[in-house]
Parts: structure tokens; sequence; C-alpha cells
């Protein structure tokens, strides 16, 4: 207090326009003595952390690999959870420990929203759809969200779209490919295999091209440009240099602005004709898809336009960046390749024998989407804020507003979870008997350990919809092709809204003999 008392006093030997920017002045002062009072108080479990810039320094030497480092601090932490303060930004706790993970998610979930400081990030993009909202705008939109897809007629719809996406798009491009030895990105082409087959499920539009060697489609472009500048936001050092360049409309944010323009114009667009075609009666239309069931139960056109935005964002990223891992990690491992390959050629040798029923028989396949997950999650991390004080199960002090990140790329690494084998490929550890019968009973995981489709009342609705999916596409491919990776060197992860390799998957495509 002495010293406050002091800077007060000299104040006033200052001229009379000064005591114009004395609340500014004084304020600033109080700042700097809560951070200076707020290291102290954190926990030791940290990056290193000095007053108020917080942890900024380390945060910016380690941007381009903040994943691995976040890992690092997390195993060296007793209980695998961290403080993070950081100039510009909340309180973090970043936490890699199921029983926080299922606090935050299940146990204590009304205390722990996605918050007004996340929805800001993804706010321009997906407004008010589903998995951008919370409170009661979010549970009328699940409840009806949740009756949709568990529908049986979805299932069908989605599966015939599949069946035709595949066989009539995918397998021949991809024999193309072969034929002419040329190199393609599987990346960029499972991207587009997964953008068409969400808009035709959630808007029941025609199909794009296929081909990576041909330009994208300019919805698919607008949505990489929106993706992309939303994800920077939630990377920033500084929350308000992005909010800045909104308001100035400069950079990346005029870019992020015209995406999100062009987007909603699209979107809206196919609204207004899909309700021109039923009202008028028209036959044609499908009512399958989406779009016609949001537009049937009545609701208005902006919270449609928004919805169907945030299940295509969902469902186009998160299953190709998992069927990309997939490839890649098999490339590295032809044994558990051959016995997939069995395995498929087990159910049936016939495209028509691979229907829904038959999938849920593919449990080695399986396996290895699930461990290729939990090695190179489609969302390295979510984060939830706290609207009160709280503590966490492992002894986390929680502040309300603070932001709690829960981290699947780091848990899929932590020793205490998965074993010394953790960096390893082994779908062996999804069977209850591994090592010995691997066409028996896969394990139940917790989903608080493995949360790669979150888990509670906001637990993926498409989950089931995304791992026929997967499965189908990769059975598909891996009974009539084999991919052969162009270098030998490491992709590397990227983790923006979805993850990604960095550079694009490079392979040669070659009939399986």
């Amino acid at each position: 207090m002495g010293v406050l008392v002091i800077f007060i006093m000299s104040i006033y030997a200052l001229k009379p326009l000064t005591f114009m920017f004395l609340p500014i002045i004084l304020y600033l002062f109080h700042v700097i003595l809560r951070d200076l009072w707020r290291v102290r108080k954190l926990s030791g479990h940290c990056p290193p952390t000095y007053p108020i810039i917080g942890c900024l320094i380390s945060f910016y030497k380690n941007r381009n690999h903040l994943l691995d480092w976040y890992t690092e601090l997390l195993t060296e932490s007793a209980t695998n959870t961290i403080v993070v303060h950081r100039f510009g930004a909340p309180r973090t706790i970043v936490t890699a420990n199921p029983e926080n993970v299922e606090y935050m998610l299940k146990t204590n979930f009304n205390n722990f929203p996605k918050g007004k400081r996340f929805t800001e990030i993804l706010g321009d993009f997906l407004g008010c759809g589903i998995f951008n909202v919370d409170g009661e705008l979010w549970r009328s939109q699940r409840k009806l969200a949740s009756h949709e897809f568990s529908a049986k007629s979805l299932r069908e719809f989605a599966m015939n779209t599949l069946e035709e996406e595949v066989e009539k798009q995918l397998l021949p491009l991809l024999e193309s490919l072969a034929a002419a030895k040329e190199v393609v990105d599987l990346q960029e082409l499972l991207r587009r295999l997964a953008f068409n087959m969400v808009c035709e499920v959630s808007l029941g539009i025609d199909r794009f091209c296929l081909d990576p060697s041909q330009p994208i489609s300019p919805l698919a472009k607008a949505f990489d440009m929106a993706s992309e500048v939303c994800a920077r936001r939630g990377a920033a050092p500084l929350f308000i240099v992005w909010k800045i360049k909104r308001w100035l409309g400069l950079g990346s944010e005029q870019k992020l602005k015209d995406a999100v323009e062009e987007v909603h114009a699209y979107v809206n667009d196919i609204i207004q004709h899909r309700k021109q075609k039923m009202n008028q009666g028209d036959q044609v239309c499908s009512e399958d898809d989406l779009l016609s069931r949001f537009i049937s139960a009545g609701h208005e056109d902006e919270i449609i336009r928004d919805m169907m935005i945030s299940f295509i964002m969902a469902g186009r990223d998160t299953t190709s960046a998992a069927m990309t891992w997939f490839f890649w990690l098999l490339s590295c491992h032809p044994d558990t390749e051959q016995e997939v390959l069995k395995e498929i050629e087990s159910v049936g040798g016939d495209p028509e024998m691979l229907d829904y029923e038959s999938l849920k028989e593919l449990r080695l396949l399986k396996a290895c989407l699930c461990e290729s997950m939990r090695l190179y999650p489609p969302v390295a991390w979510d984060s939830k804020h706290a609207m009160v004080d709280d503590l966490l199960p492992d002894g986390t002090p929680v502040n309300a507003g603070d932001r709690l990140t829960y981290f699947p790329y780091g848990m899929g690494r932590m020793e205490a979870l998965w074993g010394k084998d953790r960096l390893e490929f082994k779908p062996d550890r999804w069977f209850i008997e591994p090592d010995k019968e691997r066409s028996g009973a896969l394990k139940v995981v917790c989903p608080y350990k493995f949360p790669i489709f979150q888990a509670g009342p906001r637990v993926c609705l498409g989950k089931e919809m995304a791992f026929t999916q997967m499965k189908y596409v990769v059975a598909s491919i891996l009974r009539r092709f084999e991919f052969r990776p162009v270098g030998s060197e490491s992709p590397l992860f990227v983790p923006l809204l979805t993850a990604h390799m960095a550079g694009g998957f490079k392979v040669l495509v070659h009939r399986r003999r």
C-alpha cells in the first residue's frame, strides 16, 4: 500500500491535464500489482512466467511446435495439468487428465460452456450454429439435430450417397491415376471427397470435382479461408491484434469477411430455392437431406444457415484428416496393411457386400482408425470457460473466467494413459485380448481418456456416421489400390480448427495385384 500512496501523491506534482488520464494510469498500476500477485500464486506446473507478460516469451519461442511443447510440460506435471498465464489472454488451464476432462464435459457440465471468448473467434463464420452456442439455444438445436441423426432414413440416405460417391467418382479417378502413374495429393483428394459427402447429406446439392489437379470449388475455397483465419485468431499471442484488424478491415480479417459473405450467400441461396421447391410440392426435391428436414421443422433461415455451415465444417475436415494419417501410418506398417486387407476380403469381395451391417465386422480396421486418431487427432484441443470458481478433481483451482483446455493430442502421448509404447502405432491395444485374436472383441475405452469425439452432453452426434464413412472409403480403396508415399520424410502435424498434414500427402497409386 505504501508504494501505491507514494505513486498517487506523485500525480499531484503533474499538470492538471494529467488528471484526465489518472483512471487509465491507476488501472495499469492495478494490472501490474495483480499480475505480480498472480505469478506468485500460480501452480508450479507451468511454463516460465514473468510479471505482466506471463509466459508470452516462451509461447512465442514455441509457437511453431506448441503441441509438443504443451505435451512435454504436461508429462512433467504430476497431475498432467498445467496453468498458463499469458498477457492478452485469460488464465488457461491445460489438462490431459481424464478425471478433469470428465468433470468439465460431464460432471459439472453447466459450469464449463464454450464461453464468449471462444464463440467470438468463430462467431463471424459459424454464427449461432450448434457448435458455437451455449445454453438454451444449444439445447434446442441439439435436441433437433439428435432426433434427425437418429433417424434410420438419414442413415440410409448417407449410405446410398457414400456408395454412389465412392463407386462413381473416387474409384474411377484412382484407376486413371494408377494407369497414368501420376502423383496425387491424397489429403486433398480425401478432403474433396468428404466435402462432397457432407454437402450432399447436409444440403442435398450436387457433387463438386474430386480431381485435385482441377481448381477447387469457390465454396470449398471460401470454407478453407474462413477456417484458416479463425484458427489464426485462436492461436494469436495477443487477441487484441485480430480484433483491431477486424475493426479496420485489414489483411486476413478482410479475407475472412469476404469468405464468410460468400459462404452465407451460397447457403442462403440454396435455402431459398429449396423452400420454393418444397412449397410447390416438387416431387423431385429430396427430403432426406438435413436441410429439407430442418426447413420442414419450421426453423428460421438464419438458424438453419448457421447449422448447415456448422455441420459442413465438422464433417469435412475431420474424417479426411483421420483417413490421411491412417493411410500414412499404414504405409509405414505394411504387415498391418496386409492384415487389414485380409479382414476386408473376409467380409466380401464384391462392392455390394460392403453394406452397413458388414462394416460392423471390420474390427481391426476400426482399431487402426482409433489408433491413428489417438496419435493424430483431427481436433488437437478444445476449450471451455469457467462460469464460477471451481476445483478440478486433481486439485487445480479454477477461477471464474478461466479457460480450460482439454488436449487430445497430448493425452494420446501420456505414458500414464497408454503405457511406455504410447508413441508406437499398435492397433492391438484396442482389443480385449491383444496379440492373440485380432478378430476378437474391441475394448470399450473411456471417452474421457480418448475424447476424439468429445464426450458427455456435447458428444459428437455424427460419430457413428463418421466411422461408417471412413470404414467404407478405406475398405473400398484398400482392396483395389495401394498408396506409395513420395519421399521418406515424416510429415508435419499442423493443428488449425482441424488438424492437417503440412504440404499434403503426395502418393503414387498402384493397382493391387
